[in-house]
């Protein structure tokens, strides 16, 4: 089968929903350790600069938010969808993923179920967060791509990375002064969040997907339109489009390393070396995925990954809701007062592994109990547009 005619056919991308769904187990994988005090390094942030596998995780997301805008919106022009239609859904499903990711922030302190009480104020609730920011790049990359040529929207990837780096590097801070990107609350993006979201952060003093760090992660998605636009060209055959991904991801990897001399790869104020150097991992990954998966049709072992990826806002979303009940659900055992998540792990996994081990197989848990929900959902042909 040609991949080319099979994704203008309307058949899915089955690398580009493995990749999707792979990316979201990893997001699971690192949410949910039985403790935070016992992770292994792999699965920490970085705690500044620098970045680990984990830091590579949000990045690859929004790099697959990119692809499918452009693999989505060109099957739904070549159906005769209208660009004025398209934004209009566009618009809507970000509003949607927007507002689960206040829902998210919300659970469970504004709301009225019994015993856990109203613990925190409207006023008070964080507005930034990870479904957040996935909707505002979700909503900007696709109003680029419906509305902007390949070449603008290059120029505007451009143009946000090198505007970013000359903000936070020469625009000075009160009592910090200009470039003080070595301390979370010294740097421009912390202080415009001060400014522009006073309480409504993760921290007293800054937040990882604030407001001025959010316009490099757009660079991330429009990486992501760039590579999908590269697999949508008719004029390459699969070898090409495929090494075309590998070159311009060790490119991309090449230049954000060099930045980052000047400019420190960090997830936490979404650096431009970050954007670059992640972008170019994930656009590496994905057409070795695109490879093996569907020009070779290696997919004996796929199916986990599609399931994953087919309703991946929902799942992440269930898996934030679930895990946060178990934070709160508490009941007594032998005289002492436990939740559902420390009995789990420090009752019936620290008696069988070590701390860290009980750590890591409490969050393999999760995985496994979410694939089942998944997989059930794929056999159920069950897919939740949000």
């Amino acid at each position: 089968m040609s991949t080319l005619s099979g994704i203008s056919s309307g058949k899915r991308l089955v690398s580009l929903d493995f990749f999707r769904g792979a990316t979201v187990a990893a997001m699971i994988l690192v949410n949910n350790p039985g403790s935070w005090s016992h992770i292994y390094g792999p699965l920490k942030h970085a705690a500044w600069h620098g970045w680990t596998p984990t830091d590579l995780i949000f990045p690859f997301f929004l790099f697959i938010v990119g692809v499918s805008i452009v693999l989505a919106f060109t099957k739904a022009r070549a159906k005769g969808a209208d660009d004025k239609d398209l934004l209009n859904k566009t618009l809507i499903r970000a509003a949607k993923i927007f507002g689960l990711g206040l829902a998210l922030s919300a659970f469970p302190y504004l709301t009225f179920i019994p015993d856990f009480g109203l613990h925190q104020n409207l006023i008070d609730i964080r507005i930034p967060g990870v479904l957040q920011r996935i909707a505002i790049c979700y909503a900007i990359g696709a109003v680029l791509f419906l509305y902007t040529k390949p070449k603008t929207q290059m120029v505007t990837l451009g143009s946000l990375l090198v505007g970013y780096w000359l903000l936070m590097t020469f625009i000075p801070v009160p009592g910090h002064g200009a470039g003080a990107i070595d301390t979370s609350d010294g740097n421009l993006a912390a202080y415009i969040d001060q400014i522009i979201l006073g309480s409504h952060m993760w921290k007293a003093n800054w937040d990882p997907e604030g407001f001025l760090s959010t316009l490099p992660a757009i660079g991330s998605t429009l990486i992501g339109i760039w590579t999908g636009r590269m697999l949508m060209s008719k004029q390459d055959s699969e070898s090409s489009r495929t090494l075309q991904f590998f070159v311009w991801g060790f490119i991309l990897i090449i230049l954000g390393y060099a930045w980052s001399w000047i400019f420190p790869i960090n997830k936490n104020i979404w650096t431009s070396s970050y954007t670059l150097f992640t972008g170019g991992q994930a656009m590496c990954i994905f057409g070795l995925s695109y490879w093996f998966i569907d020009v070779k049709e290696k997919q004996k072992f796929t199916d986990w990954g599609v399931a994953f990826g087919l309703n991946a806002i929902t799942v992440f979303f269930m898996s934030g809701i679930i895990g946060r009940l178990l934070y709160i659900i508490t009941f007594n055992y032998r005289g002492e007062t436990f939740t559902v998540k420390s009995w789990i792990y420090e009752i019936v996994l620290n008696s069988i592994a070590s701390p860290i081990n009980a750590s890591l197989i409490y969050a393999i848990i999760w995985i496994i109990l979410f694939y089942f929900l998944a997989t059930w959902m794929k056999r159920k042909d069950i897919i939740i547009k949000v």
